[in-house]
């Protein structure tokens, strides 16, 4: 069940007072805040977390701190009701990782990039694609926006996996050019999508 809660704030531990964007039956999207930096910088630590990212390589801490965080923040004014979520245990207040909706490069604003992020201990329970059909209704029935699209690496079954589940169809494999690959960039990257009449037309209660 999706409950959306986008007026009311969180009470305690990190991100206190920031506004809670949905809840779910087990997880609560909110906005970032300054005091996340810790838990950002840990998250992509993990080599593991990056292994699709970066080749295993965590994000200089600084970087986080100074570039990312900072960015994060000022987004939510630059493009209202989009952005990347800080996603947290609703049973245990503890931070698992994110989730995003981010806007295209090119200003479209009929269509956002469903993105995500996990501690290695929160996969496998299913959160990831929890908290991406949760995006992804609040991204059509209340944001009203025409396309949701997501990308990622061909290798990463995982990820595809969550994609398919959240309702999002395969469209294309594409190559890019790296000037550093990463172990399995040879497979090229593979692009999702789900349109909003797409969506309507898997449940007409919608």
């Amino acid at each position: 069940m999706i409950h959306a809660v986008a007026d009311i704030v969180g009470t305690a531990g990190p991100g206190a007072g920031a506004t809670v964007l949905l809840e779910t039956d087990r997880l609560r999207l909110r906005r970032f805040a300054p005091t996340d930096a810790d838990a950002l910088v840990e998250l992509d630590s993990d080599p593991a977390v990056m292994r699709f990212l970066t080749g295993g390589r965590p994000t200089p801490a600084e970087a986080v701190r100074d570039e990312v965080l900072p960015r994060l923040l000022s987004g939510y004014d630059r493009h209202p009701g989009l952005g990347r979520w800080a996603a947290v245990d609703r049973a245990g207040g503890d931070f698992v990782g994110w989730f995003a909706l981010d806007a295209p490069a090119d200003g479209d604003g009929t269509q956002a990039e469903l993105g995500y992020r996990l501690r290695r201990a929160a996969w496998g329970r299913g959160l990831a694609t929890e908290g991406s059909v949760a995006l992804v209704r609040y991204a059509f029935a209340t944001l009203g926006l025409r396309r949701v699209w997501a990308e990622t690496m061909a290798a990463n079954a995982a990820s595809r996996r969550v994609m398919e589940k959240a309702g999002l169809r395969n469209v294309r494999t594409f190559h890019l050019d790296w000037d550093d690959p990463i172990p399995g960039t040879e497979h090229g990257e593979v692009e999702y999508e789900l349109l909003r009449a797409e969506w309507r037309a898997g449940d007409p209660g919608r």
